[in-house]
Parts: structure tokens; sequence; C-alpha cells
């Protein structure tokens, strides 16, 4: 097994607590594991909850101090600044995620771009957010303010970390809160990385603190503090539940996003010269470890056979590889991960269902890399567990449908509820079939909108509540108070 020590260029088992870079008070630390050749590559903190205290304690300080007393458009400023200088390491992140997270070296420099342009967004809006005036009786005027939680707690996963660290912290710094992330166990290096440069770039001490560890240990502490005033999460369906009953402790809001099953619905009438990308990229990009990755191909029986065989070819064109190798498809994450996935198709296999399309696996992926071919089924019941539970791998399924009632039935016929595509000429059918789909985003004739930081994300169901990207986010990360003020006539 590959033990190489990866050069991150900065010690990665340091925490960053009211602007200083230190050891866990216990001194404990994690492997840093290589998903595509399953070596360790180096150390991060292993924070516990004192560790979390420090940290909550440290953004509250900075409430009190500079980063309170900073004007919005100061704010901005500074985000703008920081997403600049995350420009400008576009490289060293990428490289960073690759080994850190297993994602191809194309991926992780887009998601790198992507934290830019979310701290640009952001920035942007950090002075745009205003109150309101309301109309009362002729002796009072009423107005709102737009006010920030205070001290909010961040957790972020393991697949798009530094997406996620850009749509989540970046709108709660816009508003004036200061921030505790804590970064999955798995992929914590980027976190880490983009805090030095927003150090290095003046951020105020203490108005980010980062702190990885094990969830059920920092996690746990962060989502349960009792000094936290909001905390959002990005995560599984079991966890989410955990982090809101914690929080719930405490009566404060949650943020959570938390999986889906989503389907992408194509008609009759589909361009599908147009839709085969988007079919396949979105089921097998960053190797389906996507919350919004499109596991469900819903095809209209007249066009089902067609759609089986153009899928097919494309998925027998895609290569599986190193991340650093830029292929198709990079590992899984780990090996529990991979032992997931391969236990749905072993299920599979053992209810008869049999790929159309598979994969090309190159002899020369890492023996000890978390690998598995992209494999595509080609009819498959909407009730079978394939259909309806999230696989979080390259694993799409197609299903047949007859008519628009029964494609609406099938599509929402999961407990999740993220993002859907249609695919349809028929202007008609567009507007029906995006109020009749239960989830929080419906895209028309594309799918994910070339990744919309504007647009606002969120889920229903088990995929969760609550919104982030885009100025919801704002809304979410702020609290709203009413001044009555009575001056007499």
């Amino acid at each position: 097994m590959n033990t190489t020590k990866l050069d991150a260029g900065f010690d990665t088992r340091q925490c960053l607590i009211g602007g200083r870079w230190i050891a866990t008070r216990s001194g404990l630390t994690l492997p840093v594991e290589d998903p595509s050749t399953g070596g360790e590559i180096g150390r991060i903190a292993r924070g516990a909850a004192d560790d979390i205290d420090a940290a909550v304690i440290a953004a509250r300080m900075a409430l009190a101090g500079e980063w309170g007393r900073m004007p919005a458009v100061e704010r901005g400023r500074l985000l703008s600044k920081i997403g600049r200088a995350v420009e400008d390491h576009v490289e060293w992140l990428a490289n960073l995620e690759a080994h850190d997270v297993g994602k191809p070296l194309t991926q992780a420099r887009a998601d790198a771009r992507a934290l830019a342009r979310y701290l640009e967004f952001y920035g942007g809006a950090a002075d745009k957010l205003h109150g309101e005036t309301i109309p009362y009786l002729d002796d009072y005027t009423v107005y709102t303010l737009r006010e920030p939680h205070g001290v909010t707690g961040h957790i972020i996963p393991w697949n798009y970390p530094m997406q996620i660290l850009g749509r989540s912290v970046g709108a709660a710094l816009a508003m004036g809160n200061a921030a505790v992330l804590k970064p999955a166990e798995e992929a914590s290096l980027t976190a880490l990385a983009f805090a030095r440069i927003a150090c290095d770039c003046g951020l105020p001490d203490g108005a980010l603190n980062v702190v990885p560890g094990l969830g059920e240990e920092a996690g746990a502490a962060l989502s349960g503090h009792a000094d936290v005033n909001h905390v959002s999460f990005t995560g599984s369906f079991e966890a989410g539940r955990k982090v809101q009953q914690a929080a719930g402790g405490n009566v404060v809001p949650v943020t959570l996003e938390l999986g889906g099953k989503s389907p992408q619905i194509v008609f009759a009438d589909a361009d599908l010269e147009r839709a085969l990308p988007f079919l396949v990229n979105a089921g097998i990009q960053n190797c389906g470890q996507t919350c919004s990755a499109s596991s469900r191909i819903l095809v209209e029986q007249s066009r089902h056979a067609e759609v089986v065989r153009l899928m097919s070819e494309r998925y027998r064109s895609l290569t599986v590889g190193a991340a650093i190798e830029d292929r198709s498809v990079g590992p899984l994450i780990s090996e529990r991960q991979k032992s997931i996935v391969q236990g749905f198709l072993a299920r599979a296999d053992e209810d008869g269902l049999a790929p159309v399309a598979e994969g090309q696996m190159p002899k020369s992926a890492p023996m000890g890399g978390h690998y598995v071919r992209p494999t595509l089924y080609g009819d498959v019941d909407p009730a079978h567990e394939l259909a309806r539970d999230e696989i979080f791998g390259p694993v799409q399924v197609i299903i047949p449908f007859r008519d628009e009632d029964e494609a609406i039935a099938i599509a929402n016929g999961t407990d999740y509820g993220l993002v859907a595509g249609v695919w349809t000429a028929d202007g008609g059918r567009q507007m029906r079939l995006a109020r009749a789909i239960r989830s929080g985003q419906v895209f028309v004739n594309n799918y994910g909108a070339g990744g919309g930081v504007e647009l606002p994300f969120g889920g229903v169901g088990k995929s969760g509540h609550g919104r982030e990207k885009g100025f919801e986010a704002l809304y979410g990360f702020s609290v709203l108070k009413t001044v009555a003020v009575w001056h007499g006539r």
C-alpha cells in the first residue's frame, strides 16, 4: 500500500481557533487517506468538545470585537478579496482535493473556482440585503432590520468540501455571523487551506474557526453547543436527524441538506442530443457521490430503447482511475463507501437485475484504491431499492413510463425531494411538471444550470429543509427584527 506523505504546504494537524493555529488540547490526530491508493498521506487534528468550546468562545469574542463592528460594505470587500486569493490558488487547492477526496483534477479545479465564485457573489451581496418600512398607524413608524444570528456552526461533508464551504460559511460571514466549521474527517485539507488563505487576506481573528474531528465527537459538540445560534449541516439523513435533535435542545434554527434520489424525466419530444451528456454526467460526476446526482432516468416508453442504447454507449467509454490521472471517474471516498455501493450491486444481481453497460477499469488503477465501475441498469422497477434508495455511487437506473401522470408518480415515489430534470419541448408540460414534482429545484431542458451559485438550493422530505445559495441563504443566516417607533402625530 502506498504511504507517500503529501506535502500540503502547512501543518495539517492544527486547528484554527481565534486566529491562532494550534494543536487540539488532547494532541490526538486522525489519518488522512488518499482514496486513489488507500494509503495514508498525512494526519489531521482530532478535535473534541473542549476544542469546539474554545472555538465558540473565540467566535463570540470576534462578534464583540473588530468583526462585529465591521460595516457590511467592508465585510463584502474582504470576502471579495478572499475570493480573488482563492482563484490565485486553484491549482494548489485542486491538488489537495484530488489527494484528499479522490476527485479528478478537472472536477477539483471546478470546485475551487466555484468557491471563489461564492465569495465573489456573497462579497457583492453583503451590503445589498435591506430591511423594510411597514405602513402602520399614523403615530408610528415601523421598520425591519436584518441582523446576524451570532455564532453559526457549520458541519460540511466530504463530497464537495470547497463548494459547500463557500455556500454555507461564505453566506454566514457575509451576514456578519462568526463561524465555527467542522469539516468532514475524510476531507479537511481544503477547508484548512482556505482558512489559511482567509487569514492571510486579513479576516479578523475568530470570524472563522476550523476544528477537524469525528462527527460523533467534534460534530456532536458543535451541533449541541449552548452558545451556537444556528447550525448548517450537509450530510446523510441519519446524521442530519441527530444534528437537528441536538440543536433542538437549544431551540436554535437548523439548515439541513440531506441528499436525494433525483430523477431526470425524458419525454418522447425531448432533444436527446442535448440531453444525453446531462443524463450521464449527472449520475457519474464525483463517482456518483453527489447529493443532487441524477440516479434515476425516467423515459417515455417510445424512446426507452433508444435512451438505453445511447447511454450504454457512453458508459462503455467511461474510464476509472486515480484522481491525478483525471479520468472520467475517480475512486469512492473510502472502503466503507465502496462496500455500500457493492452491496447494492450484489443485491441487484441476486434479484436478477443485470447491468446493460459498465465503465472500464484500466489495469493501471492502483490496487488499494476504492474503485467501482460505473454501472447502468436499463429497465428497473420503480419499487426496487436501486430506484428508491440513495446509493451514493456511480450507479444509474433507467425506468420506462407510459404517460405524464405515471412519470410524476414515479418521480415523487421516493422519500427524497432535492432536484429534478424535465426534458420536453412542450411548454405546457414544462409548467405542469415543474409544479407537480416534489423537489427543491426543477431544471427544464438542462440539469444543474451550470452550478448556479445564485440559485436557492435545498430539499423537501428526507432531503432536508432550509435553503442555501443565492440571496435566500442570506435570509437563512439572518434574523428579522421589527422596530415600532411611536412618535405621535
